[in-house]
């Protein structure tokens, strides 16, 4: 019987990270073919819970911060109408017009989500306050400014800290490379330490385009061929640095190369991947930051191939043997990587601890690099590593036909971080599900929410034909088993996975204790929806690390306000509210949030969120248990588009001395992130235009009036992987009209 390998992993990582006492794990592999090659999902890596000091009772988390419970009321059973409703009874505003299917959807589920082209949510909002009109508050609005947050949060954090420091880090190491490669000149080691050192100038070149170092003549060349195909960024190539002894007639990228080719030292490099994306368009600084991160993300100097493995020991000796301003490497390396683990997590990928560990035992604490040259003790250390848990989730180039773990395994210098959600990926696509003529190339977005426990996303996975596919029902069935198992420590372990955990209050089915609209299979599929936007936003805020002003409140106040509703899931809220001051904790214990007043500082922002949230979880709670809200309750569900108004503003980018945001006009909340990669092509997930919803809700009165508010619009294709989209080339389709259709699914609840 096949155990659960999730969980399994999880705890060979933890003795390996208490064995080696440093941060660093790995599951199983998996990967996502083309024949006769195999071609990963999106890098990533890792699943196991933060190893830290006992937190005291009532909070969880990582050594970073705690994740503290937010207890839930819910009452037995919600006290209100059924469906379907008469609509003669139901109040509506004036300024409210919806077309016929409209009014027919919302009297048959109790809403209706209708196309539109709000930019931001707080637009929306903004503009029903001004009309009078009920208000109605949706999760989708909540998680879309915890997403602006963490977006500031990040930019903030690699543009003032992790930049500066790759920057130096990188010239440091390139500096000692260059002696190294002096000392090994006319050795056994002089071609790795040449590869060492080009390795770095194209870190240095990247990081620093305008101000490169000044390499050897001989080694150049090659970095200048490895930077042309990283700024054409077209697809699968060999990489110059790493075919050196490659032979001619020999290319790694070939689907079908023959015989002598098959053991020869080549790699092949997606350098699609190169294409800055996500909020790494918005500077030259995170441009280039990028390409560097990326470039030690996914280079993997593999394990099987004894001169790999001798360049990464190379790296290895000059972490450990450098100094950058006085500091040593090792410790500038983890004033980028520990806070990233707090953020996104653990590489699955072998670093420079584990190979500076069993550098130790096999060659001694002191020998000098030279040493590495000696095969039997390469040998031996090969054998020593190859007892390490490989990478879980693959994103290199891998034949069929090979063993995934035994091609896989090596070491990154940064490697890309495990997340949970691309593990699902790999092992819902080829070569785990499907067959050789009808592979499953591609994921879904809904793979992720079936595995998290989702019937209504399995039963629209089958309507779309996806559960027909070979090996696709037992993979689930074992994938559901796995998430299940895992432990509050694994879910809270960090900011990404307890993002992913605010998700499941949405996935939940419905009962007594929620009102008839929310009992519906729309609204199933309403949240489902939900959790595929703020996901998405969620790759698109990771896709870097993951293995892809106050504002104006005024406006006359008459005597009684529109009498709003918060929509009554009280458990996303309290989550919400727990990641929010997880976020908050975390960032403080390094000193890696300002404590300042500044309206655009990220604490002060998650401060003005984690108030918003304790109001939400609070009238969700009385609204579930029949409670009349007051008018205090109502004057701030009508202003709701002010506070979603100064978060957004003040989540912008500033320019210059004052508080300008980074767009002249509202910034479109329209993002896309590509989240996995297969036959030339990569799956595409997207957030466009806010569309509005109409709910029947309580009118304070005894009665029922519809309130209005804003819901994302999502979506999800396949797109060539030579043009991987950015955001800005996303808005210009949305605004010419060219882009997709979103999932027939939607249809269930978004109605013209």
């Amino acid at each position: 019987m096949r155990k659960s390998k999730l969980l399994t992993v999880v705890f060979l990582l933890v003795i390996v990270t208490l064995a080696c006492n440093m941060p660093s794990p790995s599951l199983p592999s998996v990967t996502s073919p083309e024949p006769p090659i195999e071609e990963a999902t999106q890098p990533v890596g890792e699943t196991t819970p933060e190893i830290g000091p006992t937190a005291p009772p009532g909070v969880r988390g990582s050594a970073f911060a705690a994740y503290p419970d937010i207890p839930v009321l819910l009452p037995a059973a919600y006290q209100g109408p059924t469906l379907p409703l008469d609509m003669g009874t139901v109040g509506t505003h004036s300024d409210i017009v919806l077309s016929e299917g409209a009014q027919a959807m919302l009297a048959q589920n109790g809403f209706v989500v209708v196309p539109a082209e709000w930019k931001e949510f707080y637009l929306l909002y903004d503009e029903a306050r001004y009309q009078e009109m009920p208000i109605f508050v949706t999760t989708d609005s909540v998680y879309h400014v915890y997403h602006l947050i963490f977006d500031k949060m990040l930019r903030d954090l690699e543009q003032q800290f992790f930049e500066p420091d790759i920057r130096l880090l990188t010239r440091a190491c390139l500096e000692k490379a260059i002696t190294i490669y002096d000392e090994m000149k006319g050795t056994d080691l002089e071609e790795q330490a040449r590869q060492v050192v080009a390795y770095f100038a194209v870190a240095d070149a990247l990081i620093s385009p305008d101000d490169p170092a000044v390499t050897p003549p001989e080694i150049a060349g090659i970095v200048a061929e490895e930077l042309a195909l990283i700024e054409a960024h077209e697809g699968f190539s060999a990489s110059p640095i790493f075919g050196v002894s490659c032979p001619a007639e020999c290319d790694p990228c070939d689907t079908n190369p023959p015989e002598a080719c098959l053991d020869q030292p080549c790699m092949c490099e997606d350098y699609s991947q190169y294409v800055p994306r996500g909020h790494y368009t918005r500077t030259e600084q995170l441009q280039n930051y990028f390409r560097a991160m990326m470039w030690y993300g996914r280079i993997n100097m593999r394990l099987q191939k004894p001169n790999e493995t001798r360049m990464a020991l190379l790296i290895t000796y000059i972490l450990r043997n450098t100094d950058v301003g006085g500091t040593p490497a090792a410790d500038v390396w983890a004033r980028i990587y520990d806070p990233t683990v707090f953020i996104v997590g653990k590489s699955d990928d072998l670093g420079f601890y584990e190979y500076g560990t069993l550098w130790d035992s096999v060659f001694g604490a002191n020998a000098p690099p030279a040493d590495i040259a000696d095969e039997a003790r390469i040998t031996a250390f090969i054998d020593a590593a190859r007892h390490l848990p490989p990478p879980q989730i693959n994103s290199m180039w891998v034949y069929i036909w090979e063993d995934k773990e035994q091609v896989t395994q090596g070491f990154r210098f940064m490697g890309q971080r495990f997340v949970l959600d691309a593990y699902i990926f790999d092992e819902m696509t080829w070569r785990e599900v499907g067959e050789m003529g009808n592979e499953r190339w591609l994921p879904a977005g809904l793979d992720v929410m079936a595995a998290f426990g989702s019937e209504e996303a399995y039963t629209v996975l089958d309507e779309m034909g996806e559960t027909a596919y070979v090996n696709y029902p037992e993979q689930m069935t074992r994938l559901r088993e796995e998430v299940a198992g895992l432990g509050m420590d694994s879910w809270t372990q960090n900011l990404y996975w307890s993002w992913l955990y605010s998700f499941m209050p949405l996935l939940e089915v419905k009962g007594a204790p929620y009102p008839a609209f929310m009992q519906t299979q729309a609204w199933a599929r309403k949240d489902i929806h939900t959790a595929l936007g703020s996901w998405t936003e969620l790759k698109h805020d990771t896709i870097l690390y993951a293995k892809q002003t106050m504002a104006e409140m005024g406006g006359a106040q008459p005597p009684e306000p529109p009498r709003g509703w918060v929509e009554p899931n009280p458990e996303v809220y309290a989550r919400l509210l727990a990641l929010t001051r997880m976020t908050r904790d975390g960032l403080e214990s390094r000193g890696l949030l300002t404590a300042g007043t500044d309206v655009n500082d990220t604490g002060v922002n998650l401060q003005r969120l984690d108030d918003l949230l304790v109001f939400l979880q609070d009238v969700s709670q009385r609204e579930l248990a029949g409670e009349t809200l007051t008018t205090e309750d109502y004057e701030r569900i009508k202003y709701y588009g002010g506070e979603l108004e100064a978060i957004t503003l003040a989540a912008a980018d500033k320019e210059g001395e004052g508080f300008t945001p980074y767009f002249d006009e509202p910034e479109p909340a329209a993002l896309v992130a590509d989240v996995a990669t297969g036959s030339g092509t990569v799956l595409e997930e997207a957030i466009g235009r806010i569309f509005e919803i109409f709910v029947a809700v309580p009118d304070g009165k005894g009665g029922l009036h519809i309130a209005k508010g804003g819901v994302f619009s999502y979506f999800e294709f396949p797109w060539d992987m030579s043009d991987r989209l950015t955001d800005e080339k996303w808005r210009e389709m949305l605004d010419n009209g060219t882009a997709p259709a979103q999932p027939e699914w939607t249809g269930s609840f978004i109605v013209p």
